[in-house]
């Protein structure tokens, strides 16, 4: 596949929104569930674009991250869709996180 640089960063960022739109409506998704499964979680995504603005030089907060990620303010979401994790879940981030 051969496409120029700005064609590839426009289908790099529309693949980054329809990520982020799939997940928006996927709200019975749990970020735990995501960190166990990918090791990667919306507040990745987040944080991850803060990173690169900072990089840039540009002025982001946080929570600008986080509510292009979610859609919302963040706190929003979570009263909405965050679950409490179960112990199994707990478990699991535990597990993964200690590299075994």
């Amino acid at each position: 596949m051969s496409i120029d640089d700005k064609t590839r960063t426009e289908l790099e960022a529309a693949v980054f929104r329809r990520l982020v739109s799939h997940l928006r409506n996927r709200t019975d998704v749990q970020n735990i569930d995501l960190m166990n499964l990918a090791g990667f979680c919306r507040n990745c995504l987040s944080n991850w674009m803060k990173e690169e603005a900072d990089a840039k030089g540009l002025a982001v907060s946080k929570d600008e991250s986080r509510e292009a990620v979610y859609g919302m303010p963040y706190e929003e979401w979570k009263a909405k869709h965050q679950g409490s994790a179960t112990p199994e879940q707990l478990a699991a981030m535990k597990k993964a996180q200690s590299g075994h």
